[in-house]
């Protein structure tokens, strides 16, 4: 107390200047805890395992200005995957309804009762055939693969008003949902209508195509794999340094003998997996800089503030100084100083924070700020305003008796 009470006698006669410090640390702590907790989000997404062997993945889509009668389209596609997987260093190649980053998003109910009754979970439908699970380098943990003889004519499959799909492929999200503590190689589940399928494998890893719903908590991270033949996006694996001559072979094979097909794109998946991330990168950079901005405007108005309050004490140092305090006792004045405004603007900040979390979490459907960023940001700037109030606090302390009463 004794320490306290001259530093609260001096600002209460310099209110303006120490509720400008205080209101600047409070928005810095609400502001800084946020985007640090907005730049962990964007992180852990940048980190999200697709379950595909990436780096030896390429894709190609094709498209044919010559209008394809649909019953032809699964047979096209099995002649193509045929003469893909000819091709020197290819090690599988197949025919796939959608894949991870790409733009089209095929999702399916699937639930362990006909006409969608009981328990039910929205799963990413990918449709391909026996080799999808080599060609995107999935992991099988139970069961087994489909055989080429089970692998069905998707535009036959879904002529009639029930389809009937006897074999599926689930990821073990889906597993977990459906049969917790168990295992769920045959067990029966509905995907269209009233007719059953078997689970006949499961996958360890399979997200859905643009991975934001693989993230949540709610079963959306469920998956499935249908034995059909059908047109959508040719995918080939290879060893990663061959993989940019795989392309172009594969380009040459599906445009050859026809000069209205054209193969629109034929990129290496983890060129389209910079390109799905490039915005939450951006945002992780901008936030980034927010912060480092704050934080230095923070630091400088503590410096600036701190240096002109010495200028205007320098009596009152030198008063002290002559009546015997030390240099560690001036110094311990304006640290004291600093880390009392600095605690009432943490405090307001942290109240600060909680709502804008809330805000945030209302109209843009961000995750709560867990409490631990909460003393973090704290002690970040409590050590901020200590580092900042140092250099002029230790200017004041070695100010001369006589040359301070003199000025």
């Amino acid at each position: 107390m004794k320490d306290f009470m001259p530093i609260l006698s001096t600002l209460r006669r310099h209110r303006i200047a120490a509720g400008l410090i205080v209101l600047e640390v409070a928005l810095t702590c609400a502001i800084v805890t946020n985007a640090l907790h907005l730049i962990q989000t964007r992180v852990d997404a940048l980190k999200t395992d697709s379950g595909l062997a990436e780096a030896e993945i390429a894709v190609l889509n094709l498209r044919g200005a010559k209008p394809v009668p649909p019953e032809r389209n699964a047979a096209i596609a099995a002649e193509d995957a045929q003469r893909l997987r000819a091709l020197p260093g290819v090690k599988a190649a197949t025919v796939t309804s959608q894949i991870v980053y790409g733009n089209n998003s095929n999702n399916s109910g699937v639930s362990l009762e006909p006409d969608y009754k009981g328990t039910r979970v929205t799963a990413a439908q990918y449709a391909a055939d026996e080799q999808m699970i080599p060609a995107f380098g999935l992991k099988l943990i139970e069961g087994r693969n489909f055989t080429p003889d089970e692998v069905l004519d998707g535009f036959k499959a879904f002529s009639v008003p029930d389809p009937v799909i006897g074999q599926v492929i689930i990821n073990k999200v889906m597993a977990d949902k459906f049969f917790p503590g168990r295992s769920a190689l045959g067990q029966r589940v509905y995907i269209f209508g009233r007719s059953p399928s078997t689970i006949i494998g499961v996958v360890e890893t399979l997200t859905h195509t643009q991975l934001m719903r693989a993230r949540g908590g709610d079963g959306s991270g469920a998956a499935i794999i249908l034995p059909l033949h059908g047109p959508g996006a040719y995918v080939l694996r290879a060893d990663p340094a061959q993989l940019d001559a795989v392309i172009k072979a594969a380009t040459a094979v599906l445009e050859s003998g026809d000069e209205a097909r054209v193969v629109t794109q034929g990129r290496r998946l983890t060129e389209m997996r910079s390109d799905f991330y490039a915005q939450d990168r951006a945002m992780a950079w901008l936030m980034g800089g927010v912060c480092v901005c704050l934080l230095l405007v923070t630091a400088m108005g503590i410096v600036g503030l701190a240096s002109f309050w010495v200028q205007q004490r320098t009596r009152m140092i030198g008063t002290r100084r002559a009546l015997g305090a030390t240099e560690q006792q001036i110094l311990r004045y304006f640290q004291l100083e600093n880390l009392l405004l600095t605690s009432t603007g943490v405090l307001i900040g942290l109240v600060g924070a909680w709502g804008l979390s809330q805000l945030l979490m209302q109209h843009y459907e961000l995750p709560r700020l867990p409490w631990v960023y909460l003393p973090a940001g704290a002690l970040a700037l409590w050590l901020l305003g200590q580092v900042a109030v140092w250099v002029p606090a230790r200017r004041a302390a070695r100010l001369s008796p006589v040359a301070a009463l003199r000025s």
